[in-house]
């Protein structure tokens, strides 16, 4: 039970998510011939090595960037490939200075925090106990004195960091730093050194075009007929390789975008702009073709419409999603719902469990028939540094298990396909007062609760705009009530009624409350059969009487 004494947080209130902003669809390109293959690997190797060029020239830009060097770049480049291929790889090049920008940030931010944790911890007396809210001295002085070796380390990389970032300086490694890395690691990849190279000048390859509204199809560069049919425009020296009209080369192969095909073709037909990207996967020996485009800011339902129907509260965690249906009211309804998947192995392993359990909480909701799914506003960002826990390597772990951010956006973009909303609450004490006030009233003969289940009752209270705890059962001709109308739940116009229920009435007769101290008066003798409780139970109506 929460100390009535401490100091809690404030509560943010809930609010619904916005709805997602772009599409991407893929599909693969069947049938190449060997000529085909052999063209676009020339056209990526080609504007692949254009690509790294101008962005080795804009890191050397740093800070000093401006509107004359972006056009000085975009000229040269068009010398040698064309405006269109001129201005997709500067904008993809100033995307990925920017993100690298950000990064730094997040990573000098990062080092502040481990460094305020360890200077606080070193300043403590060794063996001095922490708190949940922070940490304690450290165990020996043997530990003592190697984070005080860290400490130094990360102030050094921390200076080094602010003076990157004052400077402009960014790293940026095209085809990404971890498969450069992976280099030195061969043997524990399982690859072979031609292995390696082939996947290295593949994700260094650039065969990416931005759509266009108002030209033929939404895109001059890379163009695809409703029919399916791909064609690329050539840079200028490769313009020999046509094998079409306007110095165009079109593939053998023939696309069907099975997923959203007629969202695309609306789309193409129109004319509005369509962004395509040809990537090959080293490890299966493919060619794929991804469509991508923007969608206009769609406006969300209200907070009221989508606690219309109840809600569905989800507690995201390690390994399940925990769910549970609310009425209107905030009365749970039926038994929890649990939907399983595992976060082991690779990352397309990870992306496919997680879309495979929001696939089953979606169809449940859209089942039952609620306009909402309530989830916490998660952010692990700060929460898994090394420093924050300490020793704790299992929490640790399980905090960076949660796919908080892959989840979010997933979660987002699914839903809005089902016609379902999804309102954001503030995480805040919701597995501790879940478990307080939801976990044992539930518990059934055949129902189990965990504390997961509860939180996810917890949830979807708050966001349906009820307080977390439960209304208590009335006693037996209590003076207001008459054992009237109410048992568990109050109506939602009520809640300016509610008063405190007495913290006897949180645990069974008898029981000692977690903070150790009893809260009835000690027990009469036995000679003595009247003796009656010091305890007074006090119960505010709950509807005012005239």
């Amino acid at each position: 039970m929460t100390d009535p004494t401490k100091k809690l947080r404030a509560i943010a209130p809930p609010f619904v998510a916005l709805g997602p902003t772009g599409v991407a669809i893929r599909d693969r390109l069947k049938d190449l011939s060997a000529a085909d293959e052999q063209v676009l690997r020339v056209i990526g190797e080609h504007l692949g090595a254009l690509a790294s060029r101008d962005l080795k020239q804009r890191c050397a830009d740093g800070l000093n960037h401006g509107t004359d060097t972006w056009a000085a770049r975009k000229r040269g480049l068009t010398a040698v490939s064309s405006s269109r291929w001129a201005g997709a790889i500067t904008k993809t090049t100033h995307d990925q200075w920017a993100l690298a920008r950000r990064c730094q940030l997040a990573h000098i931010q990062n080092l502040e925090a481990d460094i305020r944790t360890l200077r606080h911890r070193l300043s403590l007396p060794i063996g001095e106990k922490g708190s949940k809210r922070s940490a304690g001295g450290y165990r020996s002085k043997s530990e003592w004195f190697h984070k005080s070796r860290r400490v130094a380390v990360l102030e050094t990389r921390h200076a080094a960091a602010v003076r990157d970032w004052q400077a402009g300086r960014v790293r940026v490694v095209r085809g990404g730093r971890r498969l450069l890395n992976t280099r030195h690691h061969l043997e524990a990849a399982q690859l072979t050194e031609v292995e390696w190279r082939e996947a290295w000048e593949a994700e260094r390859w650039f065969l990416a075009a931005d759509g266009e509204s108002g030209k033929a199809l939404g895109n001059e560069t890379i163009r695809v007929t409703p029919d399916g049919e791909v064609s690329i425009r050539l840079p200028a020296p490769l313009a020999h390789l046509a094998n079409a009209k306007h110095g165009r080369y079109a593939l053998t192969a023939k696309v069907s975008f099975r997923h959203r095909g007629q969202e695309w073709a609306d789309r193409i037909g129109a004319d509005r702009a369509v962004a395509y990207r040809i990537h090959y996967d080293t490890a299966r020996g493919r060619w794929y073709l991804t469509a991508s485009w923007r969608r206009p800011t769609v406006q969300t339902i209200p907070l009221a419409v989508a606690r219309a129907k109840g809600m569905v509260g989800v507690d995201a965690n390690a390994d399940h999603f925990a769910a549970y249906q609310l009425d209107a009211h905030g009365n749970p309804v039926g038994s929890p719902h649990r939907f399983h998947y595992d976060l082991s192995g690779s990352s397309d392993h990870r992306d496919a469990q997680v879309r495979h359990a929001l696939t089953q909480l979606l169809h449940w909701a859209k089942r039952i028939g609620v306009n909402a799914i309530a989830i916490e506003d998660l952010d692990f960002t700060a929460e898994k540094t090394r420093e924050k826990h300490g020793r704790r390597k299992r929490f640790r772990r399980l905090v960076s298990g949660i796919p908080t951010g892959k989840l979010k956006a997933r979660l987002v973009s699914m839903a809005a396909e089902q016609g379902l909303a999804i309102v954001a609450v503030d995480p805040a004490y919701t597995s501790r007062w879940g478990g307080q006030h939801w976990q044992k009233p539930l518990v059934t003969s055949r129902r189990k609760m965990s504390r997961h289940d509860a939180a996810g009752v917890a949830i979807g209270r708050r966001a349906l705009g009820h307080p977390i705890r439960r209304r208590m059962t009335p006693p037996p001709c209590d003076q207001s009530d008459r054992l009237g109308h109410r048992t568990i739940q109050a109506e939602p116009g009520a809640r300016a009624c509610e008063g405190t229920c007495p913290l006897a009435t949180d645990r069974v007769p008898g029981d000692v409350s977690p903070s150790g101290k009893r809260k009835q008066g000690t027990s009469a003798p036995n000679t003595v059969r009247d003796a009656r409780s010091t305890d007074r139970w006090v119960q505010d109506p709950l509807i005012p009487t005239g």
